[in-house]
């Protein structure tokens, strides 16, 4: 059965020379020429930066929420034989012309090729017309579907490059995968043909001239060895999010790795009680950038991560469009619920919460999810809290109950209003986690409610004006949770209950005197049991959790000997 034109007509780079004529000569289709073969414009800042550190271990960025793409196998060296061939590669490399082309130089800028005759095959790729900003790196991802790049040149002044590939068939099946595919860099339109030149001869007497050049395929090497160990590249994603502390969704997911390319299909489920997800993208080449730029990647600080490997599937059958499984490319498929699928068919409107196919996500949308994008204003940090109880509210309560799910860096109890106050967090995400875990919830005998402000930041009171204490800036206390990278308080973040565990107690402490502080706070201890392994740690079980929660507050940072203070959070256990 012959597949759809969609499916065959840009093929993927990775089919061989004889395959592709084949799918030409099948399915010709008018708009073959048209469709580009795209380095998305989010990479670009993402490929300068990695390649140029590629020399050096890289570390990973702390978190999504200031986006920054970087490259995930970054951190690895080069083969001895692929630094011995990029030792000397320079924009002032000198180039060894075909025997028939004796009267070019070897001055590489003047280097001129009748684009009206590309001439025979040569491992040599020419690449004309290309930004003045491209960098190496750019270049030599043009070429790193098709095999190993071994040797890149920029003239930057000219408008033009050469890549040198490892033999003439890879360099053949990149020349005519882009004679079909129009090849793009930066939004411009760039022509790949071969060269006069049968090789780029470098000059070791310039072997450091161009670093940018050798990292750039440092990087392409460690690419093409993780292929080996990983299988080869394919169109399908399998992604694995690993301390997943904050609930990440489908649509969080869409919004991350459409930065990247086109997605064409997302199902998720859950499996061995891990997050997984299938992600599909129209061509082998966006997959294989997706996977370059987010594998190793935390969605969210210190938490989070996505491991990204190839699929075996190469392509996804979705039934339905929900918050489980999304084909963005044929919006009218049904949810699966009766119920919903009914009013939509009344309506005749499709599901409303699937964005439609190459529509890049709102800058909010992204901030719900932790992004951020540059030149943008930061997701709003701020929180409102109403109803509160006007006689036990204080800014220290408020920033000891909510640093429970995020780093508190100011309190502001209104003055004209004081059951209201703003909440400000260091990051979007913890706001979220503070909405989700706090709204609703009883505390000091009334029914808080916290939602998002309409503020971007709480002001400080200015000089001379009145306050009465009700505004306190903590960006500098030291009883932050999270501000440590990977603090193991990201794993242990729960929901209010009655149950607390308790930490840094020191051993002259016995449990007597724990639950007597306890009970002076106004709690009523319903149980008790220090940590068998470890006595510095214990479980407290209080009458309810309005309780628990007004007992944090008090007993948070309790000082329980000359040096040590308590440590207190929700536990999910039980004793």
């Amino acid at each position: 059965m012959k597949r759809p034109v969609s499916e065959v007509y840009c093929a993927s780079p990775y089919l061989a020379v004889p395959q592709l004529q084949a799918v030409q000569a099948a399915v010709p289709h008018p708009q073959a020429a048209a469709v580009p073969y795209t380095l998305h414009q989010s990479l670009q800042p993402a490929f300068t930066t990695a390649f140029t550190h590629a020399l050096a271990p890289v570390s990973v960025s702390p978190a999504l929420t200031h986006f920054s793409p970087m490259m995930h196998f970054m951190d690895q060296r080069g083969s001895d034989e692929l630094l011995a061939q990029t030792g000397a590669v320079s924009n002032g490399s000198v180039m060894s012309p075909a025997p028939n082309h004796a009267d070019n130089n070897n001055d590489a800028k003047k280097v001129k090729l009748d684009t009206k005759n590309p001439g025979a095959p040569s491992r040599v790729i020419h690449i004309r017309n290309i930004p003045n900003e491209v960098t190496e790196a750019e270049i030599v991802h043009l070429g790193i579907p098709f095999g190993k790049v071994t040797n890149v040149l920029v003239l930057k002044g000219k408008n033009q490059a050469f890549l040198e590939m490892s033999d003439e068939v890879s360099a053949t099946t990149m020349v005519n995968y882009f004679t079909n595919c129009t090849a793009q860099l930066r939004g411009r339109a760039v022509y790949v043909q071969f060269s006069n030149h049968k090789e780029l001869k470098t000059d070791q007497t310039h072997s450091n001239a161009n670093p940018s050049a050798q990292a750039a395929l440092q990087a392409a090497q460690a690419l093409v060895n993780q292929t080996d160990t990983q299988g080869g590249p394919n169109t399908v994603l399998r992604v694995i999010v690993e301390h997943m502390i904050y609930p990440v969704t489908l649509d969080v997911l869409y919004q991350i790795f459409s930065r990247v390319g086109k997605v064409l299909k997302i199902v998720t489920f859950t499996k061995n009680n891990t997050f997984q997800a299938l992600i599909q993208y129209p061509d082998v080449v966006t997959a294989q950038a997706a996977k370059m730029t987010l594998d190793g990647q935390n969605i969210y600080n210190a938490c989070c991560t996505l491991r990204i490997e190839y699929s075996k599937l190469s392509n996804l059958n979705v039934k339905y469009n929900n918050d489980k499984s999304r084909d963005y490319t044929n919006p009218n498929l049904p949810t699966g619920d009766p119920a919903l699928d009914s009013a939509l068919a009344i309506g005749g409107m499709p599901f409303t919460g699937m964005p439609l196919a190459g529509v890049t996500p709102t800058a909010a949308a992204l901030g719900a999810a932790g992004i951020r994008l540059p030149g943008q204003p930061s997701p709003n940090c701020v929180l409102l809290v109403s109803n509160l109880n006007e006689e036990m509210v204080t800014p220290d309560a408020l920033f000891t109950l909510f640093g429970v799910y995020g780093d508190v860096q100011r309190v502001k109890i209104l003055f004209n209003k004081k059951d209201n106050a703003l909440v400000q967090m260091s990051e979007p995400h913890q706001t979220q986690l503070a909405i989700s875990h706090l709204d609703k919830m009883k505390t000091w005998g009334k029914q808080i409610r916290v939602t998002l402000s309409k503020h971007q930041t709480v002001q400080l009171p200015k000089e001379g004006q009145p306050d009465a204490g009700l505004t306190k800036d903590y960006s500098n206390s030291p009883l932050h949770r999270f501000k440590k990278p990977g603090s193991k308080n990201y794993q242990n973040i729960y929901p209010p209950s009655a149950t607390l565990h308790l930490s840094n107690i020191p051993p002259t402490v016995d449990e007597e005197q724990i639950k007597d502080a306890f009970a002076h706070a106004g709690a009523s201890v319903k149980a008790f049991k220090f940590f068998p392994k470890d006595r510095k740690m214990a479980l407290i079980q209080l009458g309810s959790v309005e309780e628990a929660i007004a007992a944090l507050i008090k007993m948070h940072n309790f000082q329980l000997s000359d040096s040590s203070h308590l440590r207190v959070s929700f536990s999910k256990s039980t004793i």
